[in-house]
Formats: C-alpha cells, structure tokens, sequence
C-alpha cells in the first residue's frame, strides 16, 4: 500500500508523523508557541507547583519547555511517534519536569482517573479528524481526555478549525462539557 506524505489525511497516521520526524529535528511549534499563549494557559491554569498538565501530540514542539521555564513543575506530554518521544527524552533528560510517553491519545489508559489538572491540545484534534473513521476517534479522544482531567480540569483546545463544529463534538458528547471559546488574532501572534 503507497503512503501519501501530501495528503492532510495522513495527519492522522502514526507513520506519517515518524517519518516525518525521523527527517525533522527541528523544534516546531504547531498554530502557536507558548510565549503567545501564555495568557489563555495562565487564565485557566496558572503556575503552581502542585498543578500538572498534559499536552498531547506534543511532538517536537517547545510548547511545554516554554511552560517549565514559565514555572510550571509537572508537564507530561504523549504523541503516537515513538520517533519524537525517544529524541524529546534525549533532549530534556536533564528536565525532570518534562516528561515524554509514547501514547495515543485514543487509549490513555496508562493514566488513573482525573490525573490532570489540565490537558492543552495544539492540533492533536484536528490531526484526528484529518483521517479516516475520524468521527469515531475524535469521540474516542475526547472521551479519554475527560476522565483524565480532575474535577474543575480544564481542556485547552487550539485549533484551527471552524469554531461551530469543534464546539458541537463537546455538545454531542456524552459528557457535560462547559465550553468557552476564545478567538486569537493570529496576526498578534505571528
């Protein structure tokens, strides 16, 4: 079977994303970086020491690095590319605070219930509706995501995709999800 590399579907592909990072070593930070964020993260989570996050689809970013040296002390993050997580182990063995897990955000079960205090999405979502048989993963995530989140947790979803139907997949859940959007300029933040 051929692989199409150009296609936004392969998004969704584990393979897509090793090879892309078995060729790209580079930092890269997906819609935003942190320093431009910051405000929406700090509003919802601020620092604290007792705080822990997790970022899925972490990728090479430097998102989370940008969180630690913001003062945050407990940041796991997980993508589906073992390629990424063992050089982001390499990278950050020296930042206990960092800590990098092969997972897939479909299937966290590695993690107890309501173990974050908050879970930041930059694109994993959109990634999961790229693919096939999409609507049922991204129930499958967004499922996950809820019972990993604390009471009062909170999901930080950035995303470029149209506010409407990212907010009716909360509404169509069976959860109670309470949602607020916020817009972002993204010329203020290029």
């Amino acid at each position: 079977m051929a692989r199409e590399t150009s296609s936004t579907q392969s998004y969704s592909e584990k393979w897509y994303w090793d090879d892309r990072y078995t060729n790209e070593s580079d930092s890269f930070d997906w819609y935003q970086n942190y320093s431009s964020l910051s405000p929406l993260i700090n509003l919802y989570l601020p620092p604290h020491p007792t705080h822990r996050s997790l970022v899925i689809g972490c990728g090479n970013s430097a998102f989370s690095e940008g969180m630690v040296d913001a003062g945050y002390e407990d940041v796991v993050n997980i993508d589906i590319s073992s390629v990424v997580i063992d050089a982001m182990n390499k990278k950050h063995s020296d930042r206990p605070q960092l800590k990098y897990l092969k997972m897939d955000v479909r299937d966290m079960k590695a993690f107890e219930d309501a173990s974050f205090d908050a879970v930041i999405d930059k694109g994993t979502l959109d990634s999961i509706l790229c693919g096939s048989n999409s609507r049922q993963h991204s129930t499958q995530m967004i499922e996950e995501v809820w019972r990993v989140l604390k009471d009062k947790g909170v999901y930080i979803l950035i995303t470029y995709g149209a506010p409407n139907y990212r907010l009716r997949l909360f509404k169509e859940s069976s959860r109670s999800w309470t949602t607020k959007l916020h817009v972002i300029d993204k010329s203020l933040t290029d």
